[in-house]
Order: C-alpha cells, then structure tokens, then sequence
C-alpha cells in the first residue's frame, strides 16, 4: 500500500484528531480528585488544552505549560480565561492538582523544580501507555522502536518519575482509552501528531515512516474503513510533602 501523502500539521491533527482518545484518562483522574469549582489545575504538557477544558468545565480555575508554541497557540483560543506558557509556572496558584498527562524525557527533573513551590499536599499525576499486552498501538509504536530505538513507557517508569521528583506515592488506575479513526488517513495523522514518531521522521524518509505507518495499522482496519484499538492507560497519583 501507496502513502497517502496527504499534508500533515500535526498540531491541528493532535488537536482534531488524536487528542480526544485520552478524555477517559481525563475524566477519570478528574472524577478521582474531586476536581471541581475549589480546584486549581496546572497542565504540564497541555497541549492544545483539551484536558484544562474539560476541568474548567468542571469550575476549576486552570493553567498550562507546553513547549510546543503551534499546539499552545490552540489551547489560547480553547481558553481565553486560562494563564498558559511555554515556560515557567503561569500566574494563578499555588495549585492543588498539577497533572503531566504525556510523559517524557526529563519530566522528573521538572517536576522536582516545580512542586519545591508548590503548597503541600497538592496532588501531581502522571500518565502513560499501560501493559503492552493491554495496548494494541503497541505493536504500530514498534515502527518507531525500530527505527530510532525510541520506545514507549514501561511498567514502573511513572514510579520512576515520582521518586525523582521527590514526591510520595499515594495510588495508581488503568483507563481504557480505545483509539478509533474514521480512517487510515487519520490514524496515521492522528499517530503522528502525538511526537512518538518525530525522530523517526527525522532519522529516515518521512514517506517510508508513513508507510510503514498503513503496513502496521492493517489488522486494525475494519471492513468499513474505520481503524480501531484497544488500549489501556496507566496513571500514578502523587502527593507534594
């Protein structure tokens, strides 16, 4: 099968396609903290603010943190009232629920300098893939893996996090977050706007990486064209001393 070569900005396509797979992992860290009109929510990682939308929604005041300055600029025009920035700690603490929903590289280390002012006793979460067994986007996240050695998170890597960040360990959950596409086009723009396919991107031809992209996806495709997978996701709830 042929790439579709249809013009990616991943961005948007977080924004309008990928990014809603998650509500279940938001609702339920939400519905798990209480998190309503008393709350106060910073978003490490906001992307285009899905996740703070939905707790403003709920009557909390929130903020958010992105170094992605494409995916920030969405999430200004999702919330007018909110404080988000591409650095630093935006106005409107302290808060009591501070949640990094993607986890990557060095988040423990930023974490640690955050929660040093943050009030005790708030609630830090982070998230990520659950089992690899629980997740079919597994086995499509293995063309990334092979190409760039990259690979998604493991089973104590959000414990790992925690412990960096000098934070105590109060609880974790699993939330099914299936993901479905009207689409092969859109699974693989959805796929490739989350970031875990950027270095392979850079590394090799992007229209091989998107080849690879339809191969692997194939046994996901139903007989009507749509693309769906189970997946579960893990979260670890943690308290500032």
């Amino acid at each position: 099968m042929t790439p579709t070569l249809v013009p990616h900005h991943p961005a948007r396509d977080w924004a309008e396609i990928q990014e809603r797979m998650l509500v279940p992992l938001y609702e339920a860290v939400y519905d798990r903290l209480g998190v309503g009109a008393r709350s106060r929510v910073l978003g490490l990682g906001c992307g285009s603010g899905l996740a703070l939308l939905m707790a403003a929604g709920r009557g909390a005041r929130v903020a958010g943190v992105d170094r992605d300055h494409a995916r920030l600029a969405l999430a200004r025009e999702r919330l007018p009232e909110g404080a988000v920035s591409t650095a630093g700690v935006p106005e409107g603490g302290p808060y009591d629920v501070i949640t990094a929903f993607h986890t990557d590289a060095g988040l423990g280390e930023e974490l640690a300098a955050l929660t040093r002012s943050a009030q005790p006793g708030a609630a830090v979460v982070v998230a990520g893939w659950g089992p690899p067994e629980r997740c079919a986007t597994a086995s499509v996240l293995r063309v990334a893996a092979r190409l760039t050695g990259w690979r998604p998170s493991e089973r104590d890597d959000l414990e790992e996090v925690v412990a960096e960040a000098g934070l105590r360990p109060e609880g974790s959950g699993r939330v099914a977050c299936p993901f479905g596409y009207a689409d092969r086009d859109s699974a693989v723009r959805g796929l490739l706007s989350t970031g875990d396919f950027d270095a392979a991107v850079r590394a090799t031809d992007p229209d091989q990486v998107e080849k690879e992209l339809l191969e692997a996806l194939e046994p996901f495709v139903r007989a009507d064209g749509t693309v769906w997978m189970a997946n579960v996701f893990r979260y670890v709830i943690a308290r500032v001393p």
